[in-house]
């Protein structure tokens, strides 16, 4: 007669031996699945960042995956390697920056419903023709220059929608700054006074979207000031005159 001992061990055993398939069955679901593979590759290398697989990327075997306020990385779909960079689809007329088409894709998404009470907008005062939104910094000559031209552009009926970009980052003065204009009772004429020379003192309210802004500027492409994004989704890095905008925007500056 079998002990009760023996009889529990062999249930037991028998019981890891019916469950063992249903294991088997989910381990190799995952392995077979490369967005649970790459997740959990880079996750190990670095927990402290988020991956998101976007999906398949143009080139067979890779994958896009966006890190969380980082670049989009191309990794193999087994998640032995990524490529941190631009990669390019060659077509029988152009090369075609394969990044660039999702980041464009993403940067038109996000300012189709953008919260414009976050924003420091300046409207023109008849019909607005076409938006741009400009990330910004105080401290930044170009964005200063940019500022002033910032009546020529209303005039021709372009709406400018400021974004804080601290470039020295968000433990700055440069971030204290322009988060008192943020912060300010008038802020159109606080980042105005910014941008002219003035120094008003600093009041840093708590709920100011500058951070928020700053990785948002990370996030799709922007890597310093000031970084025009259009509407439909173009990153424009550098300066530009009111004229440069015009003509890119299609605008007729003689009829203004």
């Amino acid at each position: 007669m079998v002990s009760s001992t023996l009889r529990s061990i062999f249930i037991l055993g028998l019981s890891a031996l019916l469950t063992l398939p249903a294991f088997a069955e989910a381990e190799a679901k995952a392995a077979a699945d490369p967005a649970t593979v790459i997740v959990q590759k880079l996750s190990a290398v670095r927990p402290d960042l988020g991956f998101k697989v976007l999906g398949e990327s143009s080139m067979p075997g890779m994958y896009e995956v966006q890190v969380d306020g980082g670049p989009i990385l191309f990794v193999a779909k087994d998640g032995s390697h990524f490529i941190d960079g631009n990669l390019y689809q060659i077509t029988p007329t152009q090369f075609v920056d394969i990044k660039e088409i999702r980041m464009t894709a993403m940067r038109r998404q996000i300012f189709a419903t953008y919260n414009t009470d976050d924003m420091i907008v300046f409207k023109p005062q008849g019909e607005t023709k076409a938006i741009i939104n400009v990330f910004t910094d105080i401290d930044c000559g170009y964005c200063r220059k940019l500022h002033k031209e910032v009546p020529m552009l209303n005039a021709m009926g372009v709406e400018v929608r400021y974004l804080a970009y601290p470039r020295a980052g968000v433990e700055s003065d440069s971030y204290s700054k322009i988060a008192t204009a943020w912060c300010a009772e008038d802020p159109n004429q606080a980042l105005t006074d910014f941008k002219t020379g003035k120094n008003p003192s600093f009041a840093v309210c708590d709920d100011n979207p500058v951070a928020s802004q700053f990785a948002l500027g990370g996030t799709i492409g922007v890597n310093g000031t000031p970084a025009t994004v259009l509407m439909d989704g173009t990153l424009l890095p550098g300066y530009r005159t009111a004229a440069d905008f015009a003509q890119l925007l299609g605008l007729d500056v003689q009829a203004n």
